[in-house]
């Protein structure tokens, strides 16, 4: 959720907010839902509402458990253990390739190496250390990372997003207007003005939103096809036997395996992996030192930025072109944010600055060290300064370490094709969670599937790194730059950063990350149009799914069925009540779907106790499960007629069929005691005589006889969405076609919902949008 430091002196005056705004408008309708409080105020301003709807979005923004403020110190220090095994494998794994890569044809300039170790040195620290492990990692969602996670907070605090299911009182919510004014608070409102009224800005922060995690996903594509390759193909060194296409089915193999362990889980992963991850930066931080040591400490000169200044110099456009190799090196930076929902910032910051951070460091100084005297090596870096002695050791280690490189970003896709998929942007998809402790760890096998197929691809299409690192650097640059904006829109109008500081962050990381975007693109033509021919494809499918999304839910709230018919219709003597009770299952929050009157149209039955239930995902990453079922009743109580709001964040998962049936009847029934054993008060705060017991007993009774009679039946629209008359050619193939394929291609609402099929009834129709 938003940064508990920057934002804590906001919270209380939020909460007296969000409740003068409650105040409000309870009164309006106090027959649908009488157990909220009335207060005594003027009706000059009252809005007509469903106060049902008022209530949708209360919740307490608790800390995530998987957030460091939340753990224990030992708690931490054995995520931090495990992070090493998952985050880093791409980052550490890095110095295989990135010096070949940046000299494809040799040492031109012996202090050429000197200007690009410079490069590197300070790439890692503004970029990966200051960047990511201090500052990003701080603006997380609730503990949870990634693109989404920045979206879902920007979100909270702007009403930016285009799902039409915000609740009355985000109108007018906003931290900042509570404050004292000043510069910097009205530099916070006019952002937050703009981005609300621009309905283009809107669509402009979803599609970057959707591009960095396509992108993200590219890497987790790429990064297991350039570590493998660069690991196997080191045994050529020993033996000239093996040829290209013999280490790239070996690396195929690996693959292969790979994902076929994604299904353990991130914890039973971490664990087997950080053992082995650590060797490999104990190996290679000790390799560097040595190397450091016996060829050249001099290359320590690299510290002083001239260097680079005289490699420009000196190199012109080709020092340009060379950034999009001096950018590998922070390959799996993003990882660390991304997947922070694994495990917590203070675990991944106390593991980057004592193990990664000095490790891979004194690995290049040491390869630049070794290379100052072997120029014509520049080709085969990380194995030719490898001491003889360590040669098979390393390379196991190598291969080993490889391997697990790939496992960051193939955690981090997981993790935020999970964020999308609740906030409404990616098709529905099966999100496995793999540990009781830490909710952000889950296991998606569609992905997991996909991204082996293309992984397995991009293998056999490329062959070598070098082409694949041309295509890497585009997706890391991208990521990198998309990151950084938002990053700005939150030091803005949520932390209210000083404007130096802001300034100083554009001119320096910012202008870094701009020089690395424009160096790759000069190598779209040669592979650097795969990771954008990946995110074009991945950005179309999630902007199809959300469009036909949002038109749906428009179409449901714009046709939804009044209080009023609902009453009419429950009332009706030819409706049947039968013993039992239903859950109807809308996606619609704001009042009831239009289903429901095309299912008595065709089916004049109605079950004694009827729950609509509306499952809602909030914008932040997790909600506590005590604050989970939100019950409204319509009156008269002798309908049994209840309306349920189910809030999760998207960190949360879903519970298993029996345990949700058996959780909402307990919320149901806890409900009922509290709604008409509650005093209320009326407008002039005259307290009407409290319900007696009997009443309460009564109703309870009747839930408790209605589950005897049978089990919970499950009732549920079946939906087609079809393109209006009238509509552009375009929408039509969007809608007809492009979403209703999707939506025949992926997991059904049941099986979402993990509705059991014995017990379940679909209704359908057709919406025209």
């Amino acid at each position: 959720m938003e940064d508990v430091d920057a934002i804590e002196e906001e919270k209380p005056q939020e909460k007296i907010h969000v409740e003068e705004k409650e105040q409000e408008h309870e009164v309006d309708q106090p027959g649908i839902y009488n157990g909220l409080k009335c207060k005594k105020l003027s009706w000059k301003n009252l809005v007509r509402l469903d106060s049902f709807d008022l209530e949708a979005d209360r919740f307490t923004s608790n800390q995530a458990p998987g957030s460091s403020q939340a753990l224990d110190w030992g708690s931490i220090m054995k995520l931090a253990f495990q992070s090493i095994g998952v985050v880093y494998g791409d980052l550490g794994t890095s110095p295989l390739y990135v010096l070949p890569g940046i000299f494809p044809t040799g040492v031109k300039h012996n202090d050429d190496i000197l200007g690009v170790l410079s490069l590197i040195f300070y790439s890692l620290m503004l970029i990966t250390l200051f960047k990511y492990v201090f500052i990003v990692l701080t603006a997380n969602d609730n503990g949870d990372g990634g693109t989404f996670a920045l979206y879902s907070l920007i979100c909270r605090y702007a009403k930016v997003s285009l799902t039409p299911n915000q609740q009355a009182e985000d109108k007018e919510v906003s931290n900042y207007r509570l404050d004292v004014p000043n510069r910097r608070l009205k530099r916070a409102s006019f952002i937050k003005s703009m981005l609300e009224s621009n309905q283009i800005l809107k669509y402009f922060i979803l599609f970057m939103t959707m591009l960095g995690t396509s992108m993200v996903i590219g890497d987790g594509i790429l990064t297991p096809c350039i570590s493998v390759l660069s690991a196997v193909g080191g045994v050529k060194k020993a033996t000239s036997a093996l040829t290209d296409n013999t280490i790239m089915w070996i690396s195929v193999g690996i693959l292969i395996i790979l994902f076929q362990v994604q299904r353990f889980g991130t914890d039973k992963i971490g664990y087997s992996f950080a053992p082995v991850l650590t060797t490999w930066f104990l190996f290679i931080g000790t390799t560097g030192m040595y190397n450091f040591v016996k060829h050249d400490p001099g290359v320590i000169k690299a510290i002083n930025p001239m260097y680079i200044v005289d490699y420009f110099i000196r190199n012109k456009k080709n020092a340009w072109i060379s950034l999009g190799g001096v950018i590998l090196c922070l390959t799996g930076s993003e990882a660390l944010f991304a997947d922070l929902g694994h495990f917590s910032v203070h675990s991944i910051q106390i593991s980057s600055c004592t193990i990664v951070f000095p490790s891979i460091v004194l690995a290049y100084f040491g390869q630049a060290s070794y290379l100052r005297k072997h120029n014509q090596d520049a080709s085969n870096a990380f194995y030719s300064s490898v001491p003889k002695p360590l040669y098979w050791p390393m390379f196991i280690v190598a291969v080993m370490a490889a391997i697990i490189a790939s496992q960051s970003l193939i955690s981090a896709s997981f993790s935020i094709v999970q964020q999308s998929l609740a906030l409404g942007c990616f098709p529905r998809v099966k999100v496995v969670h793999t540990s009781a402790k830490y909710k952000g760890q889950v296991y998606v096998p569609e992905i997991n599937t996909l991204l082996m197929l293309a992984c397995v691809g991009v293998t056999l299409g490329f062959k070598n790194t070098l082409k694949i690192g041309n295509a890497y650097g585009i997706a890391v640059a991208f990521v990198f730059t998309i990151t950084s904006s938002f990053l700005l829109l939150v030091m803005v109008m949520i932390w209210k950063t000083k404007i130096y500081l802001i300034v100083m962050y554009a001119l320096t990381i910012g202008l870094l990350e701009f020089l690395f975007l424009s160096s790759v693109l000069y190598k779209f033509v040669d592979g650097g149009y795969l990771p954008l021919l990946f995110a074009l494809t991945l950005v179309t499918i999630m902007y199809l799914w959300n469009y036909g999304y949002r038109k749906k839910y428009k179409y449901e709230l714009e046709n939804k069925v009044s209080t009023r018919k609902l009453v009419e219709v429950a009332s009706n003597p030819s409706i049947h009540r039968v013993p039992g009770v239903a859950l109807f299952y809308t996606e619609l929050v704001h009042g009831i779907s239009p289903i429901f009157t095309h299912y008595v149209t065709n089916v004049p039955a109605l079950h004694s106790i009827l729950v609509f239930v509306s499952i809602k995902y909030l914008t932040i990453s997790t909600v506590p499960l005590e604050e989970r079922f939100l019950f409204g009743r319509i009156e008269p109580h002798e309908l049994g007629i209840f309306r349920c709001v189910v809030r999760y964040g998207y960190k949360d998962s879903r519970s298993e069929c029996e345990f949700f049936k058996e959780m909402l009847v307990n919320h149901l029934k806890e409900f009922i005691q509290n709604d008409l054993l509650k005093p209320n008060e009326l407008v002039d705060n005259k307290e009407v005589e409290k319900i007696d017991e009997e009443t309460v007993q009564k109703e309870v009774g009747i839930v408790n006889d209605a589950l005897k009679v049978g089990d919970v039946v499950y009732l549920m629209g079946e939906n087609e969405v079809m393109a209006s008359k009238g509509s552009s050619l375009l929408k039509k193939l969007a809608i007809n076609y492009a979403y209703n394929w999707l939506k025949r291609c992926v997991r059904q609402a049941d099986e979402v919902f993990m509705i059991p099929r014995n017990r379940l009834l679909k209704v359908g129709m057709t919406y025209e949008v």
